[in-house]
C-alpha cells in the first residue's frame, strides 16, 4: 500500500458511511451542498496545491532505457483514461461545461468535482456527494443491494471488475480487461514496445507478464515476475492496484501508474533493513497467534525518483512512498518491495513539513524537525505494511482485508505509521541504525498535521487523526494553549506507540468489523483546538499537498527520443 499522503488517502467513518444504504437526495441535503459551493474562489481550490516539476536527468541511462520512458508514458496514459472512469465517468462531458481555467485545473487535479483534500465536498454547484462506491458500481445501487447480489457472485465484489445493470435490471459483473478493452490492450502494446528495447532480462519479463495481466485479468504472475526483479534500473507500476477509491466496500482496485528511475546508490544503503523484517515480527508487542505470519525474505527497499504518474497515484495528494504488491499470497512468498520516492518527499518535506512545524511545533522542539527522520519514518512506514497478521485468526481463509472491507485500509495505514516509528527504536536498540529518537517522534508529530489535512476522504488522514487524538489521550504531546503549539512527550510518546501498535495488531487478527468501525468512530474527531490550529496553517499559506507537472519534455536524455519510440 502506498503513503498517500496514498495517501491520496480515503475513507469516511462508519457513522458516515451508513447513509450509503439510500440513493436518495433530500432537496435540503441539494441545497446544502450548493451554499457549500457557490462562493468558493477556484484560485483559492487550486492554492491548496504546490506545482512541483517532476525534472530528471536520464543523460546517463542508456539510447534503450531513454526511449523506454515515453513508451511507459503513453501506457500511463491509458490509465488515466481508465481512472476517469472507475472514479467519475465521462471526463470529457463534465470538463467541457467549465470555462474557468483554475475550476478546470482542480477538475483535473482530484479527477471529478469532489475535493479529495476536503473529505470529497463538491465544489462545483448541483453536482451532488460523490458516491461512497465511485463509478465502479450504480449510483443508485445500494450496499444492501450489492452484498446480496454478491452471494450468487461474488466478482460483483472482485478487485478487477465494475458492476453494471443488466436484464431485468440486476448487477453483472464486468472484468476491467472487457470493459475496459480499448485501454488495456493500448498499455498492453506498449509495455511490449517496452520490453522488446529492456537490457533487464528479469525487467524485460515483468513488462511482457503485466502486459499479458492487462488484457487476461491475471495479475499474480506479473505481481511475481516483479518482485523477482533486482538490478533494473527503471520501473514502471501500472495496472489496477489500490482500493482506496473505492469507499463503499474498498473492494475495487482502482487503475494507477508510476514512471520511476532507480537511485542505485541509495537503494543500496536500504537493503540491509529488508533481511531484517523476520527479526521485527518476532519483536512486535502482541501475542504470538497475531504474528504467527512469516514475512518473506525477498522484500526490498529501493529509493526512486518519480518521472512520471496518472491515475489513481495523480488524483489529489501524491504518494511519497509505495508499499506493494498487495496480493496476500505473493508476499506470503516472495514478501514485499518498498519503493521510497525521493524527489516528491523531498519536495513535500520543503514546501509543507517545515513551514508546518514553524507554525505547530514548540520552538525549542524544531531543532528536531529533519528530513533524514522524515524519510526513515515514510520508509519503515513501508516497511511495516509487510508485519503483522494477513488472514483473520479465527477464519484462516479470510484475510483481514475482507474481513474489515473499507474500514482496513484506514487501520492498515494507522498500522504502519505506528509500527514505523516502533521498529525505528527497536532498530536503534539493536545498534542496526543511528538515529536521534526525539527527531523522528517530533518529526512524526508534525507529519500528522500534514496528514490529518488531506481529510478523512484519505486514509491515510484518517489514520493520522485516530492517532493524534490516541496520543493525545495517553499524553504523547502536550498542547500549549496560549500558542496553539505542541510538545512532544519522549516517554508517554514511546507508551503510546507500543500500546496503538498492540491495539491495531489485535483489531485486525479478530477481523472484527464492528470493533474496527467502533473504534475508528471513537478517535477519528477533530476537536475544535485542531480546527483552529489548522486555519492558522492554512492562513499562512502553506499548501496541503503538490501536484505535478509532467512529461518527456521535463526529462533530459528523453525528450528527443519520443517521436522515435512512437
Amino acid at each position: 500500500m502506498r503513503l498517500r499522503y496514498l495517501l491520496s488517502l480515503l475513507f469516511i467513518p462508519l457513522i458516515v458511511l451508513t447513509g450509503c444504504e439510500t440513493s436518495d437526495n433530500t432537496d435540503e441535503s441539494d441545497a446544502a451542498t450548493d451554499d457549500a459551493t457557490q462562493n468558493v474562489s477556484p484560485s483559492n481550490l487550486t492554492a491548496k496545491y504546490k506545482q512541483v516539476p517532476l525534472e530528471a536527468d536520464l543523460t546517463n541511462l542508456s539510447e534503450n532505457q531513454q526511449r523506454m520512458i515515453p513508451l511507459f508514458i503513453e501506457a500511463a496514459q491509458a490509465m488515466d483514461e481508465v481512472f476517469w472512469e472507475q472514479a467519475y465517468g465521462n471526463r470529457d462531458s463534465l470538463l467541457s461545461t467549465i470555462d474557468n481555467a483554475d475550476l478546470r485545473s482542480f477538475v483535473e487535479i482530484n479527477y471529478g468535482p469532489w475535493d479529495r483534500l476536503n473529505g470529497n465536498q463538491p465544489f462545483i454547484q448541483g453536482v451532488g456527494p460523490k458516491p461512497a462506491g465511485a463509478n465502479f458500481y450504480p449510483s443508485e445501487a445500494t450496499r444492501s443491494e450489492i452484498e446480496a447480489a454478491a452471494e450468487s457472485n461474488p466478482e460483483i465484489l472482485g478487485l478487477y471488475t465494475m458492476v453494471r445493470r443488466g436484464e431485468n435490471d440486476s448487477l453483472r459483473a464486468i472484468p476491467y480487461h472487457e470493459f475496459f478493452a480499448a485501454e488495456m490492450e493500448q498499455a498492453a502494446l506498449r509495455l511490449q514496445d517496452a520490453a522488446e528495447l529492456a537490457e533487464d532480462e528479469g525487467f524485460a519479463r515483468y513488462l511482457r507478464l503485466r502486459a499479458d495481466a492487462l488484457t487476461s485479468g491475471e495479475y499474480q504472475e506479473s505481481d511475481m515476475a516483479w518482485m523477482d526483479m533486482k538490478t533494473n534500473e527503471l520501473d514502471v507500476v501500472i495496472g489496477p492496484i489500490e482500493t482506496y477509491e473505492d469507499q463503499m466496500f474498498g473492494a475495487k482496485a482502482a487503475a494507477e501508474t508510476f514512471v520511476l528511475a532507480k537511485d542505485m546508490e541509495w537503494s543500496k544503503r536500504l537493503d540491509r533493513y529488508a533481511e531484517l523484517l523476520p527479526m521485527l515480527q518476532r519483536g512486535l508487542p502482541v501475542p504470538e497467534a497475531y504474528k504467527k505470519d512469516t514475512p518473506g525474505r525477498n522484500s526490498d527497499l529501493g529509493a526512486y525518483d518519480v518521472l512520471y504518474v496518472s491515475g489513481d497515484a495523480n488524483a489529489g495528494a501524491k504518494t511519497i512512498a509505495i508499499n506493494l504488491p498487495n496480493d496476500e499470497e505473493v508476499q506470503q512468498q516472495k514478501g514485499s518491495r518498498r519503493l521510497q520516492l525521493k524527489n516528491a518527499m523531498r519536495a513535500k518535506y520543503d514546501a509543507i513539513l517545515v513551514p508546518i512545524s514553524e507554525t505547530l511545533i514548540a520552538e525549542e522542539q524544531r531543532q528536531h524537525i529533519s528530513f533524514d527522520a522524515f524519510f526513515s519514518n515514510t520508509m519503515f512506514h513501508e516497511v511495516a505494511h509487510g508485519l503483522g497478521i494477513k488472514t483473520v485468526i479465527n477464519a484462516p481463509d479470510q484475510t483481514v482485508r475482507e474481513a474489515l472491507k473499507d474500514q482496513a485500509s484506514p487501520l492498515e495505514e494507522g498500522k504502519a505509521d505506528v509500527l514505523g516509528l516502533y521498529m525505528v527504536r527497536k532498530l536503534e536498540q539493536e545498534g542496526e541504525i543511528d538515529t536521534a529518537l526525539m527527531d523522528n517522534y517530533v518529526t512524526f508529530l508534525a507529519g500528522i498535521f500534514r496528514s490529518i489535512r488531506f481529510g478523512t476522504s484519505s486514509a491515510h488522514g484518517t489514520a493520522n487523526l485516530v492517532r493524534f487524538n490516541y496520543f493525545r489521550e495517553h499524553g504523547a504531546f502536550t498542547r500549549d494553549e496560549e500558542t496553539g503549539t505542541y510538545t512532544v512527550n519522549r516517554d508517554s510518546m514511546e507508551a503510546a506507540v507500543n500500546s496503538l501498535s498492540e491495539k491495531i495488531l489485535r483489531l485486525q487478527g479478530d477481523g472484527d468489523y464492528e470493533a474496527v468501525a467502533s473504534f475508528t468512530e471513537k478517535y477519528a474527531q477533530r476537536p475544535d483546538f485542531l480546527d483552529e490550529d489548522l486555519q492558522r496553517v492554512e492562513d499562512a499559506g502553506i499548501p496541503t499537498d503538490i501536484t505535478y507537472e509532467q512529461g518527456p519534455s521535463l526529462l533530459d536524455g528523453v525528450s528527443e527520443n519520443v517521436s522515435a519510440a512512437q
